[in-house]
């Protein structure tokens, strides 16, 4: 193996170390930096260099997708890895045409991260830079750029990093790379003071349920009874007045596909629900999965009354690749690929991210949809004083995919200003506040009920209102600019 081949190996796994369980969020910026040191003399060496860079850091932070399905795994971690493949290549052709590669290279990968976040598939914007630092200082970026910027701030360090050690640099890229710092230097500060919502004066008494019971399991392979039962029983040990301000529930949340029946209305779990919500005096958000036909099943969170009616329901939109509908099923099947873990497909919703209950609208983001900004800002936009995030994690063993998801909840509460209730069937559920704290967090299989009281608040941050398009607009229109002036360029 070449040694550079090595070093893309070394700097990827670097970044992946970065990424939770392991946290080590300061790794980000050595592995970039070790990254950027390198500079392959051809196009072939480059898409090589970076691939192997990209793979060494994907392959252990996606690695919960081998529980799905192994095709859909090494499909996803080589094909997202190549897209970095790409900006390596881009990164070297401009480097050959002037100095700017500290600024170029940054923005291509960003860019390749933009592309992955949404194609294909839908996205799988897991084992991400901005995952890396949702523990980090520079966290509260995200209120003004969203991921994408925490994400072109990593990349662009670790390149500054880079060239610290080129004595050799122009004068006119030693003054663009002084702004780049000074620049860099003023974002976390921008973010920490940006706006970010306010209180409304009016809270929430809220118990979010954890049931608990064994990881590593699949709907195929369990009695979905149980899992109501463990949550039931768990239910059944509210009080009905939190011990802690002595204040009666406002709201009960179950997590994500707690109940598995051909139709919710008619079954007998809705009236055991409308049995707690009467004892309790206060509504249920609860995680639902019905038969549609052998093909399809709906995946939703529907609002159970305290009379037992049944008010809004939200269903997924945005629905996992190979665990909850299987891209290319026909060609995969037509293979002898291994699908049948997943034998039928979620149909995906198409209604607003909103939920009214409790005398307040709400965001919900069943499970993945917490990966996407866009989805958690879309209840925000209407009005939502609260973010909510039921998810079920059971199906995969370790917890490389639910620590992301707790970095995820913290990445979405400082973008929209919102607490955010992350609630799971065995872990991790927990409170986050709008500063991206994390509260009360449970753990892994426990049956635990975690009850706090929370402020509802109004008002938005500067992403809530730009999204991610201007973000990729601005950094497209730099990148063009960049290869541009490149080619007219003399080189040095």
């Amino acid at each position: 193996m070449k040694k550079q081949n090595l070093v893309a190996i070394i700097a990827g796994l670097l970044v992946a170390f970065s990424l939770p369980p392991w946290g080590w969020w300061p790794l980000a910026y050595v592995g970039v930096a070790l990254f950027a040191t390198c500079r392959p003399n051809s196009n072939r060496a480059r898409f090589m260099f970076g691939t192997l860079f990209a793979l060494a850091w994907l392959a252990p932070g996606m690695a919960w997708m081998w529980f799905l399905t192994a095709p859909g795994y090494v499909i996803a971690a080589l094909l997202f890895s190549a897209l970095h493949g790409i900006a390596a290549m881009i990164t070297g052709a401009v480097t050959d045409q002037h100095k700017q590669r500290a600024i170029v290279g940054p923005l291509a990968h960003t860019l390749a991260e933009a592309l992955r976040f949404s194609f294909p598939f839908g996205g799988v914007p897991l084992a991400t830079l901005a995952i890396s630092q949702a523990a980090s200082p520079i966290a509260p970026i995200v209120r003004v750029g969203g991921p994408l910027l925490l994400t072109y701030v990593v990349f662009q360090v670790g390149f500054l990093l880079a060239n610290l050690r080129d004595t050799k640099m122009p004068q006119r890229t030693v003054h663009v790379l002084l702004i780049a710092f000074v620049v860099l230097a003023v974002l976390p500060i921008a973010g920490s003071i940006a706006p970010h919502g306010h209180d409304i004066g009016r809270s929430l008494n809220i118990a979010a349920v954890q049931g608990g019971g064994p990881q590593g399991t699949l709907a195929i392979n369990t009695n979905s009874r149980d899992v109501v039962t463990r949550h039931l029983d768990a239910t059944r040990t509210i009080s009905g007045v939190s011990t802690a301000s002595d204040k009666k529930l406002d709201l009960v949340i179950w997590p994500e596909n707690v109940i598995d029946v051909s139709s919710f209305s008619s079954s007998v779990e809705r009236a055991e629900v409308a049995a707690e919500a009467a004892r309790l005096n206060a509504p249920f958000l609860v995680g639902i999965t019905e038969d549609l036909d052998n093909r399809y099943f709906t995946n939703a969170q529907v609002v159970v009354n305290t009379d037992g009616s049944l008010g809004d329901r939200y269903d997924k939109v945005r629905r996992v690749p190979f665990g909850e509908f299987v891209p290319m099923r026909g060609l995969l099947e037509a293979v002898g690929a291994p699908v049948d873990r997943i034998p039928r497909d979620a149909m995906a919703g198409h209604d607003t991210a909103i939920l009214r209950a409790a005398d307040t609208t709400i965001a919900v983001v069943i499970s993945w949809e917490v990966f996407f900004a866009g989805r958690a800002n879309e209840g925000i936009e209407r009005g939502a004083t609260l973010l909510v995030n039921p998810t079920n994690g059971s199906s995969y063993t370790g917890t490389i995919l639910q620590t992301q998801q707790i970095a995820s909840s913290r990445l979405r509460a400082l973008e929209t200003g919102r607490w955010l209730v992350q609630v799971s069937p065995t872990g991790f559920s927990a409170f986050v506040s709008p500063s991206g704290q994390v509260f009360d967090r449970t753990g892994v299989s426990e049956q635990h009920v975690i009850i706090r009281e929370v402020q509802l608040r109004s008002g938005r941050t500067i992403y809530s209102y730009i999204g991610d398009m201007p973000i990729i607009l601005l950094m497209i229109a730099s990148l063009l600019a960049l290869l541009i002036v490149g080619r007219r360029t003399p080189q040095a």
